[in-house]
């Protein structure tokens, strides 16, 4: 048979697979990747093959036709009748043996332009939110679709879990492997811990787009919430955010001061909520210390703690993976005009079913949809009936709702993870700015409002309209002096109600 013998060695059964394994991968690669760059899907698993389970059969396949072929050259070599010298002799005189050296070129050239090609791609790939986010769906799901909503939905994971250079790069893949095997085998936690432990320092990453020294003026935002009640009240804080300061006043260095000057604490939780120490390095090179004089640390505690100095994601902790409550979720839904308003005590309503624990997102949206428009039904059937599509619309948004922020799978709600920024849900500001820690000359870290924030003005059913502009907040109900004394998040962390519990429902 010419074709055997032609072959030579290589006909055999291992450079056979060998043969048929490289030229197979070689039209797969050729095929994906024109299919990709066509359509421009860019799918997790269609990628994993691709850019890996493809390339390893190539190289896999390249491998086995010259094994094969020095088994049965060996083979063949130990036989007596047989004259074949130890190594191969190559006379490009000899036709047969120079067309088998020009094609072992040229099938060599094409196969290393193949591998390169799709080596770097792969690489791409690795660095692309789709193999971050997607390829392990279960375990980062909650993550990826936090990410899809945040502000920093257009900046790849590896911009800030890996940032630039190699030495960063190698450390990730690294961990990479790690994580794999966790996910391969189930030994992940149910839940991801936060803070990670080895995140590269925000100064590597986030302020390669962040400057915050230049954040020297303040910034104003009006804050939009609806009442918890028949109504859906709504209401607005109008606040001067003091991010860089107020020139010429009290507090003129502004909230970004924490970076601008070297602070450094220690941190008993892995949350780092529970901080009784803080040291600030001054100008002079001196440095200032505070304890928590409710639970202070001894010496010898201090000396032997890790201490952490602060940066960025001491405060913005969740600047790319934000988890909303249900409350805020409902309020941007009104002001944005995408629920109605007219339906009585949606807010109140729609909150108290998605804070429910359910088994599933499946459960969760079937109660969603069942409770709502049982309630209307039952409580406003006019309603119901006039508003029906502006019901089922509701409804959709209140899954949707649920869709980001809660992920059974993986026991993680809206809260599982606190957000440092503010302090409405979680202490926040307040673990250190609580007027608790003080120095040992007595200076305290204030616990003013006005240091952080200025009301320029608040609009809600208990300020009379016409009144003078407020000056100072006014909680939606009277609380006394815990307005002062309490932390916000000691009576918001758990419902996620804008006012605990709210309004009564006026019928049952």
């Amino acid at each position: 048979m010419a074709l055997r013998k032609y072959a030579g060695y290589a006909w055999n059964l291992i450079s056979l697979v060998g043969m048929i394994l490289a030229v197979t991968a070689t039209g797969l690669i050729i095929g994906f990747l024109s299919y990709e760059g066509i359509t421009g899907v860019e799918k997790p698993y269609l990628g994993l093959m691709t850019y890996f389970l493809f390339p390893g059969m190539l190289i896999v396949g390249l491998i086995l036709v010259p094994l094969g072929a020095y088994i049965v050259r060996e083979k063949r070599r130990r036989h007596p009748d047989e004259d074949i010298p130890p190594f191969p002799r190559v006379d490009f005189n000899d036709a047969h043996k120079r067309h088998l050296f020009l094609f072992f070129v040229i099938a060599s050239i094409g196969f290393v332009l193949v591998v390169s090609v799709a080596s770097l791609k792969g690489y791409e790939f690795t660095e692309s939110t789709t193999f971050c986010g997607e390829l392990c769906h279960v375990v980062m799901e909650p993550e990826h679709v936090a990410w899809a909503n945040s502000p920093h939905a257009k900046v790849k994971c590896v911009e800030c879990h890996v940032g630039p250079g190699a030495a960063w790069y190698v450390k990730a893949k690294i961990s990479g492997m790690r994580q794999l095997y966790a996910v391969a085998f189930h030994t992940y936690p149910e839940t991801i811990e936060t803070p990670i432990d080895n995140l590269r320092p925000a100064r590597d990453t986030c302020e390669h787009c962040h400057w915050p020294e230049k954040f020297y003026a303040g910034r104003q935002k009006v804050f939009y919430h609806y009442a918890p009640n028949e109504e859906n009240t709504p209401r607005e804080i109008n606040m001067l955010i003091n991010i860089g300061g107020t020139p010429k006043s009290e507090h003129h260095r502004g909230i970004h001061w924490h970076i601008g000057q070297e602070v450094s604490y220690i941190a008993l939780d892995r949350q780092r909520s529970n901080i009784p120490y803080i040291a600030v390095k001054e100008k002079d090179g001196t440095v200032t210390e505070y304890m928590d004089t409710e639970k202070p640390l001894s010496k010898e505690d201090v000396a032997k703690a890790q201490k952490r100095v602060m940066d960025c994601l001491d405060c913005h902790n969740r600047p790319a993976h934000v988890y909303r409550s249900p409350g805020v979720e409902m309020d941007e839904a009104f002001a944005a005009k995408r629920i109605d308003l007219g339906l009585p005590y949606l807010k109140k309503t729609a909150v108290e079913v998605l804070t429910r624990p359910y088994k599933n997102k499946e459960e969760a949206k079937a109660t969603i949809a069942k409770e709502l428009s049982e309630y209307y039904n039952k409580n406003y059937p006019q309603v119901a009936k006039d508003k029906a599509k502006e019901l089922a619309h509701a409804v959709t948004v209140v899954q949707d709702i649920y869709n980001r922020n809660f992920f059974p799978a993986m026991k993680i709600t809206w809260n599982t993870y606190p957000n440092h920024i503010g302090h409405f849900y979680s202490p926040g500001c307040f673990r250190c700015h609580d007027g608790k820690h003080k120095t040992a000359s007595g200076k305290v870290i204030s616990k003013d409002c006005n240091m952080c924030h200025t009301v320029l003005g608040q609009k809600q059913e208990n300020i009379p309209a016409g009144s003078a502009p407020v000056k100072q907040f006014v909680h939606p109900v009277d609380i006394g002096d815990e307005l002062y004394k309490a932390n916000c998040s000691d009576c918001h962390a758990a419902g996620g109600q804008d006012v605990p519990g709210g309004e009564k429902h006026a019928k049952k």
